[in-house]
Protein backbone atom coordinates (compact mmCIF):
# COMPACT_ATOMS: atom_id res chain seq x y z
CA UNK A 1 0.00 0.00 0.00
CA UNK A 2 2.84 2.53 0.62
CA UNK A 3 4.39 3.65 -2.64
CA UNK A 4 6.96 6.11 -0.67
CA UNK A 5 7.43 7.62 2.29
CA UNK A 6 9.41 10.27 3.66
CA UNK A 7 10.18 11.12 7.18
CA UNK A 8 10.70 15.04 8.06
CA UNK A 9 11.72 15.48 4.25
CA UNK A 10 13.50 18.22 3.72
CA UNK A 11 12.29 20.97 1.09
CA UNK A 12 13.57 20.21 -1.96
CA UNK A 13 13.12 16.43 -0.98
CA UNK A 14 9.56 16.94 -0.73
CA UNK A 15 9.42 18.92 -3.56
CA UNK A 16 10.45 16.19 -5.92
CA UNK A 17 8.28 14.04 -3.65
CA UNK A 18 5.41 16.14 -4.72
CA UNK A 19 5.99 16.26 -8.61
CA UNK A 20 7.01 12.69 -8.92
CA UNK A 21 3.63 11.83 -7.63
CA UNK A 22 1.15 14.05 -8.61
CA UNK A 23 2.18 13.94 -11.99
CA UNK A 24 0.81 10.41 -12.34
CA UNK A 25 -2.11 10.87 -10.13
CA UNK A 26 -2.08 7.04 -9.77
CA UNK A 27 -1.61 7.19 -6.00
CA UNK A 28 -3.20 9.32 -2.61
CA UNK A 29 -0.49 11.87 -1.56
CA UNK A 30 -0.63 13.45 2.06
CA UNK A 31 1.41 15.53 3.57
CA UNK A 32 1.45 16.12 7.46
CA UNK A 33 3.14 19.30 9.19
CA UNK A 34 4.01 23.02 9.85
CA UNK A 35 2.10 24.83 6.96
CA UNK A 36 0.50 27.82 5.94
CA UNK A 37 -2.37 28.35 3.75
CA UNK A 38 -3.56 30.42 1.28
CA UNK A 39 -6.64 30.07 -0.98
CA UNK A 40 -7.65 33.31 -3.71
CA UNK A 41 -10.91 33.06 -6.39
CA UNK A 42 -14.43 33.25 -5.27
CA UNK A 43 -13.03 35.47 -1.84
CA UNK A 44 -9.75 35.07 -0.48
CA UNK A 45 -8.12 33.83 3.04
CA UNK A 46 -5.28 33.22 4.63
CA UNK A 47 -5.11 30.05 7.48
CA UNK A 48 -2.66 30.84 10.03
CA UNK A 49 0.29 28.52 10.41
CA UNK A 50 -0.43 25.50 12.01
CA UNK A 51 -0.12 21.61 11.96
CA UNK A 52 -2.21 20.40 8.90
CA UNK A 53 -2.49 17.02 6.84
CA UNK A 54 -2.92 17.59 3.17
CA UNK A 55 -4.46 15.10 1.15
CA UNK A 56 -4.14 14.72 -3.11
CA UNK A 57 -6.31 12.11 -4.22
CA UNK A 58 -6.15 10.40 -7.26
CA UNK A 59 -9.18 12.53 -9.21
CA UNK A 60 -6.89 15.92 -8.46
CA UNK A 61 -9.27 16.41 -5.42
CA UNK A 62 -7.38 18.58 -2.61
CA UNK A 63 -8.04 17.89 1.09
CA UNK A 64 -6.47 20.30 3.84
CA UNK A 65 -7.37 18.97 7.42
CA UNK A 66 -6.95 20.47 10.70
CA UNK A 67 -6.50 19.10 14.01
CA UNK A 68 -10.48 18.53 14.47
CA UNK A 69 -13.32 18.59 12.81
CA UNK A 70 -14.99 16.31 10.38
CA UNK A 71 -15.18 18.37 7.37
CA UNK A 72 -11.47 19.63 5.71
CA UNK A 73 -10.30 23.54 6.29
CA UNK A 74 -10.01 23.99 2.99
CA UNK A 75 -10.56 21.77 -0.55
CA UNK A 76 -10.69 21.91 -4.34
CA UNK A 77 -13.06 19.48 -5.30
CA UNK A 78 -11.08 19.17 -9.05
CA UNK A 79 -8.18 20.88 -10.16
CA UNK A 80 -6.58 21.26 -13.47
CA UNK A 81 -2.97 21.77 -12.45
CA UNK A 82 -1.11 20.76 -9.27
CA UNK A 83 2.65 21.54 -9.07
CA UNK A 84 5.32 22.33 -6.85
CA UNK A 85 8.05 24.21 -6.15
CA UNK A 86 10.75 25.92 -3.48
CA UNK A 87 10.26 29.07 -2.82
CA UNK A 88 12.49 31.22 0.06
CA UNK A 89 13.87 27.92 1.14
CA UNK A 90 10.71 26.48 1.76
CA UNK A 91 8.52 23.78 -0.46
CA UNK A 92 4.98 25.70 -2.04
CA UNK A 93 2.39 23.36 -3.53
CA UNK A 94 -0.12 25.17 -5.64
CA UNK A 95 -3.39 23.36 -6.48
CA UNK A 96 -5.47 25.78 -9.45
CA UNK A 97 -8.58 25.45 -11.42
CA UNK A 98 -8.88 27.27 -14.60
CA UNK A 99 -12.64 27.01 -15.53
CA UNK A 100 -13.43 29.21 -12.07
CA UNK A 101 -10.29 30.68 -11.59
CA UNK A 102 -9.26 29.08 -7.94
CA UNK A 103 -5.82 28.31 -6.45
CA UNK A 104 -4.77 26.99 -3.14
CA UNK A 105 -1.27 27.76 -1.86
CA UNK A 106 0.16 25.97 0.98
CA UNK A 107 3.47 26.82 2.10
CA UNK A 108 5.40 23.47 4.12
CA UNK A 109 7.12 25.32 6.68
CA UNK A 110 8.33 21.83 8.90
CA UNK A 111 7.17 18.77 6.96
CA UNK A 112 7.00 15.59 9.26
CA UNK A 113 5.68 13.12 6.94
CA UNK A 114 4.77 12.01 3.35
CA UNK A 115 3.45 9.31 1.96
CA UNK A 116 2.09 7.83 -1.29
CA UNK A 117 -0.57 5.23 -1.06
CA UNK A 118 -1.66 2.88 -3.32
CA UNK A 119 -5.36 2.41 -2.37
CA UNK A 120 -7.57 -0.29 -4.54
CA UNK A 121 -10.71 0.99 -5.77
CA UNK A 122 -13.80 0.22 -4.16
CA UNK A 123 -15.62 -3.00 -3.99
CA UNK A 124 -18.50 -1.66 -2.78
CA UNK A 125 -20.69 1.41 -1.43
CA UNK A 126 -22.74 2.57 1.39
CA UNK A 127 -23.97 6.51 1.48
CA UNK A 128 -22.96 7.92 4.83
CA UNK A 129 -20.69 10.36 6.71
CA UNK A 130 -20.29 13.98 6.09
CA UNK A 131 -22.22 16.37 3.38
CA UNK A 132 -18.83 16.54 1.96
CA UNK A 133 -18.32 13.11 2.01
CA UNK A 134 -22.10 12.67 0.64
CA UNK A 135 -21.05 15.27 -2.18
CA UNK A 136 -18.51 13.34 -3.28
CA UNK A 137 -19.74 10.13 -2.93
CA UNK A 138 -22.75 10.70 -5.25
CA UNK A 139 -20.85 13.30 -7.52
CA UNK A 140 -18.71 9.80 -8.31
CA UNK A 141 -22.24 7.66 -8.42
CA UNK A 142 -25.08 10.03 -9.50
CA UNK A 143 -26.61 6.74 -10.70
CA UNK A 144 -27.51 6.43 -6.81
CA UNK A 145 -29.53 9.85 -7.59
CA UNK A 146 -31.52 8.70 -11.15
CA UNK A 147 -30.19 6.05 -13.90
CA UNK A 148 -28.70 8.29 -16.74
CA UNK A 149 -27.94 11.33 -14.50
CA UNK A 150 -24.90 12.97 -15.71
CA UNK A 151 -22.77 15.35 -13.14
CA UNK A 152 -21.88 18.61 -15.48
CA UNK A 153 -20.23 20.62 -12.01
CA UNK A 154 -19.72 20.80 -8.63
CA UNK A 155 -20.30 23.81 -6.17
CA UNK A 156 -21.74 25.81 -9.38
CA UNK A 157 -22.25 29.48 -7.66
CA UNK A 158 -25.64 30.83 -8.73
CA UNK A 159 -27.84 33.76 -7.72
CA UNK A 160 -29.47 32.10 -4.30
CA UNK A 161 -26.01 30.42 -3.61
CA UNK A 162 -24.08 27.71 -4.46
CA UNK A 163 -25.47 24.25 -6.03
CA UNK A 164 -23.74 21.17 -4.79
CA UNK A 165 -24.32 18.88 -7.78
CA UNK A 166 -25.27 20.63 -11.54
CA UNK A 167 -25.98 17.24 -13.58
CA UNK A 168 -28.15 17.04 -16.50
CA UNK A 169 -30.85 13.84 -16.88
CA UNK A 170 -30.67 11.94 -20.34
CA UNK A 171 -34.20 13.01 -21.29
CA UNK A 172 -33.43 16.68 -21.12
CA UNK A 173 -30.46 15.92 -23.35
CA UNK A 174 -32.34 13.76 -25.66
CA UNK A 175 -34.45 17.21 -25.75
CA UNK A 176 -31.60 19.31 -26.70
CA UNK A 177 -30.57 16.71 -29.40
CA UNK A 178 -33.77 16.66 -31.18
CA UNK A 179 -34.41 20.15 -30.95
CA UNK A 180 -30.55 20.54 -32.70
CA UNK A 181 -31.72 18.23 -35.34
CA UNK A 182 -35.13 19.60 -35.93
CA UNK A 183 -33.98 23.09 -36.70
CA UNK A 184 -31.49 21.53 -39.56
CA UNK A 185 -33.79 19.23 -40.90
CA UNK A 186 -36.92 21.58 -41.10
CA UNK A 187 -40.42 20.28 -41.72
CA UNK A 188 -39.57 16.49 -41.07
CA UNK A 189 -40.72 15.06 -38.21
CA UNK A 190 -37.86 13.90 -35.65
CA UNK A 191 -38.22 11.57 -33.20
CA UNK A 192 -36.70 11.19 -29.88
CA UNK A 193 -36.04 7.52 -28.68
CA UNK A 194 -34.52 6.95 -25.52
CA UNK A 195 -32.50 2.93 -25.16
CA UNK A 196 -31.29 1.95 -22.08
CA UNK A 197 -32.14 -0.74 -19.57
CA UNK A 198 -34.21 0.76 -17.39
CA UNK A 199 -35.80 4.29 -16.58
CA UNK A 200 -37.56 5.69 -13.38
CA UNK A 201 -41.16 6.35 -13.50
CA UNK A 202 -40.38 10.45 -13.29
CA UNK A 203 -38.37 10.29 -16.47
CA UNK A 204 -40.57 8.29 -18.21
CA UNK A 205 -43.59 11.22 -17.43
CA UNK A 206 -41.56 13.36 -18.51
CA UNK A 207 -39.89 11.14 -21.60
CA UNK A 208 -43.76 10.98 -23.10
CA UNK A 209 -44.96 14.39 -22.09
CA UNK A 210 -42.33 15.49 -24.23
CA UNK A 211 -43.61 13.38 -27.07
CA UNK A 212 -40.62 11.04 -27.10
CA UNK A 213 -40.44 7.03 -26.77
CA UNK A 214 -38.53 4.67 -24.39
CA UNK A 215 -36.92 1.32 -25.96
CA UNK A 216 -35.97 -1.05 -23.24
CA UNK A 217 -32.44 -2.51 -24.53
CA UNK A 218 -31.05 -5.27 -21.85
CA UNK A 219 -28.31 -6.97 -24.19
CA UNK A 220 -26.76 -6.03 -27.56
CA UNK A 221 -27.08 -8.22 -30.94
CA UNK A 222 -24.13 -9.92 -31.77
CA UNK A 223 -22.20 -8.13 -33.95
CA UNK A 224 -21.98 -9.16 -37.92
CA UNK A 225 -18.72 -9.31 -39.48
CA UNK A 226 -18.59 -6.88 -42.24
CA UNK A 227 -18.08 -9.93 -44.74
CA UNK A 228 -21.52 -11.11 -44.05
CA UNK A 229 -23.38 -7.83 -44.13
CA UNK A 230 -25.12 -7.43 -47.47
CA UNK A 231 -24.03 -4.81 -49.64
CA UNK A 232 -26.13 -1.06 -50.21
CA UNK A 233 -27.76 -2.43 -54.03
CA UNK A 234 -28.21 -6.14 -52.53
CA UNK A 235 -31.74 -7.35 -52.05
Amino acid sequence: MIREQLVAPSPTDLTAFLLRHTRTRDCLVQVAGLAEVTYQGRAASTADVGSYLVLLKRDGSLQIHAPKGVKPMNWQPRTDEITARVEDGQCVLLASRRSRVEQVRVVFLEAQLAQALELSEEAGFVLSGSEAQMQDALARHPDLIEPGLRVLNRELLVESGGIDLYAQDAVSQLARYVASVQRMVGSVVVRGILAAPSITTPARAQLEGRGFEFREVQALPAVVSASTQPGLFEA
